[in-house]
């Protein structure tokens, strides 16, 4: 297997395992995890740098991924602003705009399935052109940029969210003022 099959086959997985997680959460109010948020601060980046360094020799592509991250970043900043945010004594919530989310995660989605549509009617040697191909179509990286970059803001946004929004309860006591006992 070459880098860029590994790389698609991953990428692939991960957006399969996102849309699954993504359709069985944005029916209502989520349970903010701390460890999930950092999965995706972390998956999504390292697997656009793999995405990005072949493509350095194919600028179009590069572009197109560049784009697609500007794009994903505007998105994920709407989708914050648009999430319902609270919090109880024991823990964090949040709901998404469901619209948002589901509209990003089919954006790429749909174009993987007409991907591989496309390959099954090629011959195998047209296949095997076409499977190279793949990771470096200025279309599907644009994609791939708008969902990884649009995962990642809206998991950053939920971390600074959480970090600057103590659980109620959870706050210091106020300090008796001087010669107060």
């Amino acid at each position: 297997m070459t880098q860029s099959s590994i790389v698609t086959a991953l990428v692939i997985l991960l957006v399969c395992w996102r849309i699954y997680v993504r359709f069985k959460r944005l029916v209502g109010r989520q349970k903010s995890k701390v460890w999930r948020h950092w999965i995706t601060v972390i998956l999504f980046p390292t697997l656009t740098v793999l995405i990005a360094l072949p493509m350095l020799l194919h600028p179009p592509a590069a572009g197109a991924l560049a784009v697609g991250l500007g794009i994903g970043v505007g998105l994920g900043i709407l989708g914050i602003r648009t999430t319902k945010f609270e919090t109880t004594p024991i823990a964090y919530y949040y709901t998404p705009n469901v619209h948002l989310g589901i509209a990003v995660s089919l954006l790429l989605v749909a174009r993987i399935f007409y991907r591989v549509f496309e390959a099954t009617t090629m011959t195998a040697a047209e296949r095997a052109v076409h499977m190279q191909d793949f990771t470096r179509s200025p279309l599907t990286l644009a994609l791939f940029g708008i969902l990884a970059a649009y995962y990642t803001t809206f998991a950053i946004g939920i971390l600074l969210w959480r970090n600057r929004t103590p659980l109620p309860g959870s706050l210091p006591a106020e300090p008796l003022p001087p010669g107060a006992q």
